[in-house]
């Protein structure tokens, strides 16, 4: 690999970008100590907690949204000022609001997985096949059958990808959250590693990030899939 023989030769230097196999040996220690597992787990469970708050919430104000004409335009102005905001820029106000605890961390977190969530409920639901309504009209079913019966399972394939969607940015936003105020997580090891020029363990912790990152997304494949095959099988 170009990188590495660079890196033999000193082209690289080290400090500022070590070999990959100096990253590798040094993933491998943290992972022998335990330390990466302590500071994954802490991140794990505040994006837990975020993403639970935030994905509720999406799914929650998508189907009245997404169901109700009037609400959604009543609710467009807000909806479009406020999604564009970057994550990080809620970070400094949050803090302010409600210190450096984890209060604040899982809130970033829960803003950051609620709008893809609900962008994906509402169009799932304005997407739904038009004649499934229209059987539904004719059947007469009341709102909640049609609501259970048609509107969500029509909508599943498209809350899934909110869904997968909302977990990447949780992950990025307590990530975030951790570089600026935290005493652990994965983002406090990379920062404090920033702070005594690791360059090996700041690598190590984005290497980290990247297969956490992949296998939660395997995980809500995996749960959409078993989902999606369950709704076929149950709606038949």
């Amino acid at each position: 690999m170009m990188w590495e023989f660079l890196s033999d030769r000193g082209v690289i230097s080290s400090t500022v970008l070590p070999a990959p196999s100096v990253i590798g040996a040094t993933f491998l220690d943290l992972l022998l100590s335990g330390e990466i597992f302590i500071h994954v787990g802490i991140s794990f469970w505040r994006i837990i907690q975020g993403f639970a708050i935030g994905s509720f919430l999406g799914v929650a104000f998508g189907i009245l949204i997404g169901l109700n004409k009037g609400v959604e335009q009543a609710t467009s102005l807000i909806t479009g000022i406020l999604r564009p905001i970057p994550i990080m820029a809620w970070v400094p106000v949050l803090i302010l609001w409600m210190g450096i605890d984890e209060s604040s961390k899982i809130t970033v977190i829960a803003i950051g997985s609620f709008w893809p969530v609900l962008i994906n409920v509402i169009d799932g639901i304005k997407n739904t096949d038009k004649k499934y309504l229209e059987v539904a009209k004719i059947l007469e079913k009341n709102k909640r059958t049609f609501l259970l019966r048609v509107i969500l399972p029509s909508a599943l394939p498209s809350i899934f990808t909110g869904l997968r969607v909302g977990m990447d940015l949780a992950w990025r936003s307590v990530v975030g959250a951790e570089l600026i105020a935290a005493s652990a997580g994965i983002g406090y090891m990379m920062s404090y590693a920033r702070e005594l020029s690791q360059t090996d363990v700041m690598l190590a912790g984005v290497l980290c990030i990247g297969l956490v990152g992949l296998l939660l997304d395997i995980v809500l494949k995996k749960i959409q899939a078993h989902f999606i095959k369950w709704n076929v099988n149950y709606f038949k």
